[in-house]
């Protein structure tokens, strides 16, 4: 289970999820609790990794009030 929670860990982050948040949402039970279920909920939908990471940095980045089209992409 770590080594899944890491995975969408630095895969959210690929899409521009500032680490701060994302260590607000791991920290926190229930919120981590809600991101895995929706990420296996997705899985279970079809979806690959990269595109659910995509869904879901999107929902965060529309909560955080920030345009996820309008990121720069960090390398």
């Amino acid at each position: 289970m770590e080594i899944e929670k890491l995975n969408i860990y630095k895969r959210l982050r690929d899409f521009n999820v500032p680490a701060s948040v994302l260590d607000d949402i791991f920290a926190e039970k229930q919120d981590l609790d809600i991101l895995i279920k929706g990420w296996h909920d997705l899985q279970e939908a079809g979806l690959k990794d990269d595109e659910i990471a995509s869904k879901i940095s999107g929902l965060i980045l529309s909560e955080m009030g920030t345009d996820p089209a309008h990121e720069p992409v960090e390398k």
